[in-house]
Formats: C-alpha cells, sequence, structure tokens
C-alpha cells in the first residue's frame, strides 16, 4: 500500500495505543491539534484525552512526568516538538531517564519513549532546525534511533517500548511527506542494527535519517561515473552497529561520513574514529565527512541549502577518496 513516513509512525502509533492501555502519548498540541506535525492527528478521537495528553509549553515538566509514569509502570510516549526545545529537557533526560538504572544498582527502569522531529531543509530557521543527535549518542543509558525509511516509520516504535530503558527516536522533518510503498503487513524491525540499502564495490557512504536519501541520490551520480557506492544507514546512533559498518568498509576500502550536524564533535566523527580503530588496515584512502556547515541553520533558503549535506558535496567527497585508489 502507499503510504507517507507521517501515516507509518501515525500507524504505529495507533496499534501502540491500541495494543496495551499502560501506553498513552503526551506532549504539545498533540490532541486536537494533531501534533505540531500531523503525526497524531486523528488519535485523541479514536482514544480519548487521557491517553492522548495535551500538556503545557513546558519541556521539561511534561518528559519529568513521563519518567515518573515510566517507573510507575505506564508506557509513556513523550513528544518533543523538535530537538532544538528537547534541551530544555535535557536535565531530566540525562540526570534522570538514563541514569535512574545505574544510580539504583538495577532496582529502577525507565521503559521511556521520547520522540521528536529533527534537521532542516524546511526554512524553520535556527531555533527549529538543529541536529543533536550526536549530542543524545553521547549519553550511556539511552537508546538512540534515526528511522530513514517506511518499515523503520513503521516498525521502530514496537521494539523501543519493549525496551526496558529509555529510547529516545528521532524523525527527521523532510522525511514526513516522502510517500512509497510499504507492505500492508509491515511490524516491527530490528533497532540494533544498521542497514546496506544498496550495495557497491568501491565507496562506502554511511549516513542516518534525513541524510539517507541524499546518500541514495549520490550513489545514482557515482554510478553514471563508473563508480559503484554502497549506502549504508546507520538507524541506531547508540548502540552503533559496528559489524556492518566495518564489513562495508572491509569491502570498499573507502568510506564517506554524511551528517546533517556540525562537523565538530559530531557523530560523523565518532563513526570515523571507530573506522580508524577498528578497520585502519582494510582502508585505501583516509575516511572522508560531508557534515553541515557550523552555523546556526539560516533561513533563507539559498543558504539554508549551502548549510546542509546534498547529493552533490556527496559526490565530490566520495570522488575524492576514490579518487585515491591504492
Amino acid at each position: 500500500m502507499t503510504t507517507t513516513y507521517r501515516e507509518a509512525l501515525r500507524d504505529a502509533l495507533r496499534e501502540a495505543l491500541a495494543a496495551d492501555e499502560r501506553v498513552f502519548l503526551i506532549g504539545e498540541d498533540v490532541g486536537a491539534y494533531g501534533g505540531a506535525f500531523g503525526v497524531s492527528l486523528g488519535l485523541v478521537e479514536e482514544f480519548g484525552p487521557l491517553r492522548v495528553r495535551n500538556t503545557p509549553l513546558s519541556e521539561s515538566a511534561f518528559v519529568g512526568a513521563g519518567i515518573g509514569a515510566a517507573l510507575a509502570g505506564l508506557r509513556p510516549i513523550v513528544e518533543v516538538m523538535t530537538v532544538n526545545f528537547s534541551l530544555l529537557a535535557l536535565d531530566q533526560i540525562l540526570n534522570n531517564a538514563a541514569t535512574l538504572r545505574h544510580m539504583s544498582g538495577g532496582q529502577l527502569s525507565v521503559p521511556l519513549v521520547i520522540r521528536m522531529t529533527t534537521g532542516a531543509g524546511r526554512q524553520l530557521a535556527a531555533q527549529h532546525s538543529h541536529s543533536l543527535e550526536g549530542w543524545y549518542a553521547h549519553i550511556p543509558g539511552i537508546r538512540v534511533l534515526a528511522p530513514a525509511t517506511l518499515p523503520d516509520a513503521r516498525g521502530m516504535l514496537t521494539p523501543a517500548l519493549a525496551d526496558p530503558d529509555p529510547v529516545v527516536i528521532f524523525e527527521h522533518g523532510s522525511l514526513y511527506n516522502v510517500s512509497g510503498e510499504l507492505e500492508a503487513g509491515a511490524g516491527p524491525v530490528d533497532i540494533s542494527s544498521a542497514a546496506v540499502l544498496r550495495e557497491g564495490e568501491d565507496v562506502t557512504l554511511l549516513a542516518y535519517g534525513g541524510s539517507v536519501p541524499k546518500a541514495l541520490d549520490a550513489a545514482e551520480l557515482l554510478a553514471s561515473d563508473g563508480v559503484t557506492a554502497e549506502v549504508v544507514d546507520l538507524r541506531s546512533l547508540r548502540p552503533l552497529d559496528d559489524a556492518t559498518i566495518m564489513a562495508s568498509v572491509a569491502r570498499t576500502h573507502r568510506a564517506v561520513v554524511v551528517d546533517e550536524g556540525w562537523r565538530t564533535g559530531s557523530l560523523a566523527a565518532e563513526v570515523c574514529t571507530r573506522i580508524t580503530e577498528q578497520a585502519f588496515w582494510d582502508l585505501d584512502a583516509p575516511v572522508a565527512r560531508v557534515c553541515g556547515a557550523e552555523v546556526p541553520i539560516p533561513y533563507a533558503a539559498h543558504l539554508e541549502q549551502a548549510a546542509l549535506p546534498q547529493p552533490e558535496s556527496i559526490t565530490a567527497a566520495a570522488r575524492e577518496v576514490v579518487g585515491r585508489r591504492g
């Protein structure tokens, strides 16, 4: 059936709410308004305001409420409107959700799912457009996911709710309107592994979230030059699936990491370091990075696009590393 990324997320929420009375959705405008990006549209009519709960503009308070509910045996899904706003709740996420199992000697667990929109490309300017997934992937005690495909949008929520520890799901805003075919029976997916979306022999393009379609477009451009690029969707940003990353690098001997986040201290930096640590002798060229420009994301469309990784910049980086054939 044809569906959109947004509808796949909504179907996953609907299924979770129907399957388990302990599950509830909480956040700003998730009720009658249907969520800032329309993901929860119609769910309050189906499940009522006690299970699709609007909150005031207070990220720390409603994330904290979710943590408390999880400790009490419920299965909350907390929607934070954008990753920029989530910083107001970072104390709850880092100092409470991520640490309580450790600080209680394993006596307490926080089975909490936090969804938030990330990324740029929609002219929402600097306070609504950043990619801070790498910051969250830095925190031990939480799992960090980045669905880039329709099956992952549909299938990551169920295993995330089954996880006894906090899970943060980053939904890239540029993907909500992406449509395609999704199997009618599409269900839970593995949330521990990366996925090879396109096989190749000359270079590995590693990407996640909203950068995955751009990496696939870059692979098409490279194919016209006779360069076959393998595209790996990281999917799980914490923990990273080292085995799939290193196996791909061992096949292609070259790698380009694509990350919409800022280059300095980025998730891309972590991936590059791991490749250097674990697969150095498989490399025929230094690992390259294509990251977001180190500026607040601009509002003007042409400047915003210039600040983000694009298929052309990914292609140029790949040509550079392939040009250094051994």
